[in-house]
């Protein structure tokens, strides 16, 4: 891949600058910006307050990318773990690396899950098992209906949070 370079003047010389793709804080001021290899701006050269809604939270469990996680209270420690509408488990946002028990993991907790596979574009999907994603509203009482979201390509859903429905008996 080619670099992108840029003409610049450095005390009153012309010289070529690298663009960065990501910052790495104060170092990065006044660099040039370029998008990275999936044409995007990273998180870490925007504003606060813009670009994806992100917690950075200790996972109670491995969790796998594309995993749809539930946020919940360990003795008044805040852990992820994956998300089941079989055990109750609401789908508060999703992780796009895995982890490993104990890791911190990156929860995105609004925006397009770009972890999975094999989806319809078009098609609602809601919340399985074990943090995965399925077009079969659940049924069984005491299980949770929760709507995940629309598959907008066959790799990519748009999670929007959508409070739980406990099923009744």
């Amino acid at each position: 891949m080619s670099t992108n370079r840029f003409l610049t003047l450095v005390n009153g010389v012309i010289n070529f600058v690298t663009a960065i793709s990501a910052s790495t804080g104060v170092s990065d001021a006044n660099k040039i910006v370029a998008t990275g290899s999936d044409g995007r701006l990273d998180n870490s050269v925007m504003p606060s307050g813009i670009g994806a809604a992100t917690e950075t939270i200790s996972a109670s469990e491995t969790l796998s990318a594309g995993d749809f996680v539930n946020i919940w209270n360990d003795t008044g420690t805040r852990r992820v773990r994956k998300a089941a509408a079989d055990n109750a488990r609401a789908a508060m946002g999703f992780v796009l690396t895995a982890v490993t028990s104990g890791q911190n993991a990156t929860v995105v907790l609004q925006g397009v899950n770009t972890g999975l596979s094999g989806l319809t574009p078009g098609t609602r999907y809601f919340l399985g098992t074990n943090g995965t994603a399925t077009t079969t509203a659940p049924t069984t009482a005491t299980h949770i209906n929760q709507s995940l979201g629309v598959a907008i390509s066959a790799t990519g859903l748009n999670f929007e949070y959508n409070d739980p429905i406990v099923i009744g008996a």
